[in-house]
């Protein structure tokens, strides 16, 4: 009786350890996959990174700063539900014109460009700045209308609060 208790267990902790590698690779696959997908995103959108320059500076496309911007401030609150995402990008391709596969790509890029900057606080201003250089106060509507239309029925937190702030000193609106 010992034995086939023993026999039983090792095959438990052999069956248990083949699950958990074959999760770890898939987990392993996943994350290839996000990379390659930053990567290909990079590329069709022209950007590229330079020697001794933050990623955010590198920004050329007023709308991908948008993107970042708008996908910053509504990480602020909490992680975005499947459904806040969605809404993101049906919101981003009505207010910038864009296509849905490129509004996803720019989510994707504008969440790497989040993380680059250590987070949706850094990333808020940091861009900000960016966009009123790169395009002056002609982006702030079309900013404001993305994030408008992607509030939390909630209302602002006071993290969105500090944000919105910063978006108009960056834009130097009193």
């Amino acid at each position: 009786m010992p034995v086939i208790l023993a026999v039983i267990g090792a095959a438990t902790a052999f069956y248990f350890i083949v699950i958990r590698a074959r999760h770890g690779a898939e987990i392993a696959t996943d994350m290839l996959d996000m990379a390659n997908d930053v990567r290909l995103a990079a590329r069709r959108f022209g950007f590229r990174r330079s020697k001794n320059m933050h990623p955010a500076e590198s920004i050329e496309d007023p709308n991908l700063a948008i993107t970042a911007i708008a996908l910053s401030f509504l990480e602020l609150n909490d992680l975005p539900t499947q459904d806040q995402r969605n809404a993101m990008i049906l919101q981003t391709q009505s207010t910038l014109g864009v296509s849905k596969s490129d509004a996803e790509e720019m989510m994707v890029l504008g969440r790497w460009l989040m993380n680059e900057c250590g987070g949706a606080d850094g990333a808020i201003s940091r861009i900000s700045r960016k966009l009123q250089r790169l395009d002056g106060a002609n982006s702030f509507d079309a900013l404001m209308t993305l994030i408008k239309a992607t509030l939390p029925a909630s209302g602002l937190s006071d993290k969105q609060r500090e944000a919105l702030d910063d978006i108009k000193r960056a834009f130097r609106i009193r």
